[in-house]
């Protein structure tokens, strides 16, 4: 049986991941500091550790306590805004953890290696959709700090063999079709739990940053990709490693929505108004940003299951009605 350590299994994408395998067979154990993940997102079959990648000698004993086959590494600041504040956090912190992780990884002969990156990697696009051969131009610290990863797994490969995968996304949205796991994140900053907050009446309105955009109504058209679609490509990815091949992958839904497409949809959804105002542009906010999934659906057959709209903001909405204050709403 496949025995794997995921970091971060118990935040928004992690524990989807988990379940995934879980459920698939593999032997799974979650380390994580709970900085914003919650154990009770952590499948009951997995075995939790509470730790921080920035204490070696607690990441050394995982090592010395388990054999893994592999490593899905989710466990990292991840807030673009909060990058350019708190540099430190990403250039330090996500450096340090995850050389750490990689340092104990290799002593402990791990040959694959699957790194949630990121498409903030691009800032300066040339083409849109965004294609995996895209120059890279870090957009953040915290883009910079996954990049500065990206650099580790090449020389982890080049000296130990280890093969890795990178796989490069935007905004993860939706929850698990059947309800159990979602997002929980405080404070929120993602537009789809905030417009859902909007309408269960946790927040008075929506604020869209600018409405004239060189776009079709006006307002930023993103990459929204269901979580499920994402835990699906982290599996697919893992095994196609045990070719012993290392790739880089950018994932996207296929299209992007505006704001507007958005809230509209989620007013039609929720069956509220969800009251929206527009503000000032934030600065950096590009009009457009896709990911072009070609590679990955050539070399491993990946397909959104859950591309529509509507289904990502149905099963979001699914998951916030139950859980109106997340995971402590149980």
């Amino acid at each position: 049986m496949t025995k794997v350590l995921v970091t971060g299994g118990a935040g928004y994408i992690g524990s989807h991941v988990v379940d995934m395998l879980i459920n698939r067979g593999y032997t799974v154990v979650v380390f994580d500091n709970l900085y914003t993940g919650h154990v009770e997102a952590v499948h009951k079959d997995a075995t939790f550790i509470k730790g921080d990648l920035l204490d070696k000698p607690a990441v050394d004993q995982v090592f010395a306590d388990h054999q893994f086959d592999g490593i899905l590494h989710f466990a990292s600041h991840t807030l673009v805004g909060e990058s350019m504040e708190k540099p430190w956090l990403y250039l330090r912190d996500n450096a340090v953890a995850a050389s750490n992780l990689l340092e104990a990884a290799a002593a402990g002969g791990v040959k694959r290696f699957i790194l949630s990156s990121t498409a903030n990697l691009f800032d300066d696009p040339a083409v849109i959709p965004i294609v995996a051969e895209e120059r890279i131009v870090p957009g953040s610290p915290y883009g910079e700090s996954k990049y500065i990863i990206e650099r580790y797994l090449h020389w982890m490969e080049r000296i130990y063999g280890m093969a890795y995968c990178c796989l490069r996304y935007f905004n993860a949205s939706g929850a698990h079709p059947d309800g159990h796991i979602g997002e929980d994140h405080t404070p929120e900053y993602h537009l789809i739990p905030i417009i859902l907050q909007v309408a269960l009446g946790q927040r008075e309105k929506l604020t869209i940053f600018g409405e004239d955009y060189d776009t079709p109504d006006g307002t930023c058209i993103r990459d929204y990709i269901h979580v499920m679609d994402l835990a699906e490509a982290h599996v697919l990815a893992f095994e196609a490693l045990a070719d012993g091949k290392s790739r880089k992958f950018n994932l996207g839904n296929g299209k992007g929505y505006s704001i507007r497409e958005v809230l509209e949809t989620a007013r039609v959804i929720t069956g509220e108004t969800i009251p929206a105002v527009t503000g000032a542009r934030r600065p950096g906010d590009p009009a457009t940003l896709i990911a072009d999934s070609t590679r990955i659906t050539n070399e491993l057959g990946w397909r959104p299951e859950f591309a529509s709209l509507h289904q990502i903001i149905e099963t979001a909405w699914n998951w916030h009605k139950s859980h109106p204050n997340g995971y402590t709403s149980k």
